[in-house]
């Protein structure tokens, strides 16, 4: 330890927030040397040049760590309990943790008394980022949300320090990039009554004309391991079909979002692969498991979601909820064949030997279903179905008449 603060590990993305943060640790807070530290989680090159870039003429020390793999493997587990949070698939949520645990690994590394982030005090990465170094024994510093800082003040800032930092359309809106997804917030799109240019989307395309385009995914144990019935690992799965489904339209969301902080936003998402996958596995699960699994595997799932959102993977519930979701996917092996059309992803096509199905139990070409059973078995049951209804309603008409 030096006679200032130390050093400090900052997530590092080159952009607005960060690169003001440097000197503000350094002239603020009194840390003695700030580290950069960007991990790849399947972000575009050009956002490691411009960091690397700004890095350098800050005379920052900068570190890129590939997170890519492991990344990828979180969001197949996410598939396996069909993740999603109001509705779209989790991208930046799950990357948060990852991103996270990467900087801590080269905080430790560097002998860091410290790491820090450029999040806000409205955001949910705030929480992500915390939640994984807060249990560890160094400081956390948050210089944005701590000083109460405005994007006007950093630009302001920025300007005066003569600080590497891009302005006018390129900070138009705030962008976050990762294997799983794509999300655009920001500017104009902050007002919900706002129709979005098309312009805002990069990895969907506007699929009008496009003829129809039919991917089979194999899937083992609930985790998909093949394309069109090539072998492909995790990362190479999730891009292929970024690319494939995206220009099919496939994987836009537009929607009003209730962050953790109670602030509703308007949010625009980008997720070709994720909604292949996650709609290829439901589909499959509808194929092999019970009816009673199903049901239950719903609240599981919406569990397992909302604490994937929280940057909670670690949580000791999740490791309980993915008990139940590893022994039903046991039998979530087959394929399915979706068909990409007109910015929609469809099942057309499933099978698997852990099928619960009957062609013959449920053909109205056959007399009997199964086992013994006849169709004329199915009237005792009849005269039960909604009896306790329909005693119910006649008391209360009953009652109604005495009045």
């Amino acid at each position: 330890m030096t006679d200032g603060n130390g050093t400090v590990a900052l997530a590092f993305s080159g952009g607005l927030d960060t690169t003001v943060c440097v000197p503000l640790l350094e002239e603020e807070y009194g840390y003695d040397e700030v580290i950069g530290v960007t991990v790849d989680v399947g972000q575009p090159e050009a956002e490691f040049d411009e960091a690397a870039a700004t890095a350098e003429a800050l005379d920052v020390p900068h570190h890129v760590v590939d997170a890519r793999q492991e990344f990828a493997e979180l969001c197949l587990r996410s598939v396996k309990a069909n993740a999603t949070y109001q509705g779209y698939p989790l991208g930046t949520a799950l990357a948060r943790p990852v991103i996270a645990e990467a900087i801590l690994e080269v905080a430790y590394d560097e002998d860091a008394a410290a790491v820090a982030h450029g999040c806000t005090g409205k955001g949910n990465d705030q929480l992500r980022f915390e939640a994984v170094w807060r249990d560890s024994d160094l400081d956390v510093v948050a210089p944005v949300r701590e000083l109460g800082l405005t994007r006007e003040w950093e630009n302001e800032y920025a300007a005066e320090r003569g600080l590497p930092v891009e302005g006018g359309a390129e900070g138009r809106y705030s962008i976050d990039t990762n294997l799983w997804s794509r999300s655009i917030e920001g500017s104009e799109l902050e007002d919900p009554a706002t129709i979005p240019e098309d312009d805002i989307y990069e990895w969907t395309t506007n699929p009008s004309g496009k003829d129809a385009e039919l991917v089979e995914l194999t899937f083992e144990a609930g985790e998909p391991v093949a394309l069109d019935g090539e072998a492909l690992d995790p990362v190479a799965l999730i891009e292929t079909l970024n690319e494939r489904a995206g220009a099919h339209g496939v994987g836009r969301t537009d929607m009003m979002e209730d962050r953790m902080l109670g602030l509703k936003v308007r949010e625009n998402y980008e997720h070709p692969a994720a909604t292949v996958l996650l709609t290829a596995h439901e589909a499959l699960e509808q194929l092999v498991l019970t009816q009673e699994e199903r049901s239950f595997k719903q609240q599981v799932d919406q569990q397992w979601a909302l604490k994937g959102y929280q940057g909670l993977i670690d949580a000791p519930l999740v490791a309980a909820l993915e008990g139940f979701i590893d022994s039903t996917n046991r039998r979530v092996t087959g394929t399915v064949t979706v068909k990409l059309e007109g910015g929609h992803c469809r099942p057309v096509a499933r099978e698997s030997d852990y099928a619960v199905y009957s062609e013959s139990a449920a053909s109205f070409d056959e007399a009997d279903v199964a086992g013994g059973i006849t169709q004329q078995d199915a009237t005792g049951v009849a005269k039960y179905h909604g009896f306790q209804s329909r005693l119910a309603n006649a008391a209360i008409e009953g009652a109604a008449d005495e009045d």
